[in-house]
């Protein structure tokens, strides 16, 4: 049962009373994925409610906050290393509060770490009660102790927290948190906890508020989006939910991210196909083309089986870009159980592909193993496969020079304020010349040249 933010609405009335003409300022900064960015945007509307003001400059900020990834090592070090620079900032004023949040601090070890390194950290607090954070804060501008505030158990869904979207045209759905999947190698189900699912009228509620703020795009949100529902006790499933999101008003286009293969069903490829909103793009993680190493993966899918539903999908639902994750190195992985990897890249034939080497995440079974890939042998096998998957890619685009293609106009290039940029319905970028009158509309672009990663091309409509 979802609850209501009310009870947080007096500690922002109280916050915003206390910050009234003071000018007070704010920092986000976000790790990981679109989830992560969702969250933040929920912050960010929250603070916005306490009389905050976003800032880019950190240092002039009053609030700075890490929203924080620990899927790979990788993250967590920057995190640390942007922590350790600010003990200075911290010196110079010391009424600014710090704040982790995130997936990160949802382990334990991590949070030892910062109340041991790092005391300029002021607040930290979960995923689980993010929608306590104006009630957190207050404590700590209050008090002006440490607060550590990380809950183990399941959070609860919260609706009508406040959010502020920094893109007037896409807008993040979260629709389910958590995940029951327990991959080997993972640790989110263990910092984001089981599957709960929104209810499917707060899901349309909030997409038809969307649609009439002129929002043209949604991403619909979980870590297994073809879970969604299974939780409700009802008839709730994902498809319906598409078959419903389709007929709102406004929203001219529909993605969703992620879907695991075990889940993929007949009724999700038709929804897919009949429901003309929903985008032809299917990101459907791989992670390995070896039967065995799925396996102890716990990936509950075989190489033959992900075949099939690529076949399928095809099949069902023709130019529709697939594009996946793979890792490379997991633990016991031979040079055979790589090229098993190789062979279904060359047959699936992958728009693109995300592609990581494994990276040990502390609590999760596949960290323990004593059978750790070599560094060296890691990266040869992972610019193998980047070299192969490159050159797919490329002859997938080399086959739309001279169509015409509808984008999704999102905004001017970051490098010739002459070049816009958009996004085709299988989320390839085309790049065009334009002007900002355009953004928001959807487009017919001819292409006449093809990169890698992107297109290029001239505005027909």
């Amino acid at each position: 049962m979802a609850k209501n933010s009310d009870t947080q609405i007096e500690f922002i009335k109280i916050i915003r009373n206390a910050n009234e003409g003071l000018n007070k300022k704010y920092h986000i900064t976000t790790f990981g994925c679109q989830m992560n960015e969702n969250d933040s945007e929920k912050i960010a509307g929250m603070l916005s409610q306490m009389g905050y003001e976003e800032t880019v400059d950190i240092n002039e900020s009053d609030i700075i906050i890490y929203n924080t990834c620990c899927v790979r090592e990788n993250a967590e070090m920057k995190v640390f290393g942007h922590l350790g620079t600010l003990k200075s900032l911290k010196k110079e004023k010391p009424d600014t509060i710090i704040a982790v949040c995130g997936c990160m601090v949802q382990q334990e070890h991590v949070v030892e770490e910062i109340r041991e390194k790092y005391r300029n950290v002021d607040l930290v607090f979960g995923t689980h009660n993010l929608h306590r954070f104006p009630e957190l804060l207050y404590t700590v501008l209050s008090t002006r102790d440490h607060l550590y505030d990380v809950q183990n158990i399941d959070g609860e869904i919260v609706e009508g927290l406040p959010v502020v979207r920094k893109d007037g045209i896409k807008a993040w759905v979260t629709i389910m948190y958590g995940c029951n999947n327990f991959c080997s190698y993972c640790i989110v189900p263990y910092v984001r906890g089981r599957e709960r699912s929104r209810s499917m009228e707060d899901i349309v509620n909030e997409v038809t508020l969307l649609g009439q703020q002129n929002y043209k795009e949604i991403t619909l949100l979980g870590q297994n989006v073809n879970s969604y529902g299974k939780d409700l006790g009802s008839n709730a499933s994902f498809p319906e939910l598409l078959y419903r999101l389709n007929q709102v008003k406004g929203i001219e286009r529909i993605r969703f991210t992620t879907s695991h293969p075990k889940d993929i069903s007949d009724d999700l490829i038709k929804a897919i196909k009949e429901c003309e909103k929903v985008c032809e793009h299917l990101h459907l993680p791989l992670q390995s083309g070896s039967t065995k190493v799925l396996r102890e993966m716990n990936r509950k899918y075989t190489k033959e089986q992900y075949l099939d539903i690529v076949r399928k999908v095809k099949d069902t639902i023709p130019g529709i870009a697939l594009t996946t994750d793979i890792i490379v190195g997991f633990p016991g992985e031979t040079e055979e159980d790589f090229e098993d990897t190789l062979d279904v890249v060359r047959k699936a034939e992958f728009d693109n592909a995300y592609t990581f080497i494994y990276s040990e995440r502390v609590g999760t079974p596949a960290a323990k193993r004593k059978d750790q890939i070599p560094d060296e042998i890691k990266k040869r096998r992972f610019e193998r496969l980047l070299e192969i998957q490159n050159d797919i890619s490329r002859k997938i685009n080399d086959k739309l020079l001279d169509t015409e293609l509808e984008i999704l106009v999102e905004g001017p290039s970051k490098k010739k304020s002459e070049i816009y940029s958009g996004r085709t319905r299988t989320n390839k970028i085309v790049n065009f010349v334009g002007d900002e009158s355009l953004i928001g509309q959807l487009k017919l672009v001819k292409i006449e040249r093809v990169q890698t990663w992107y297109l290029e091309g001239k505005l027909i409509t």
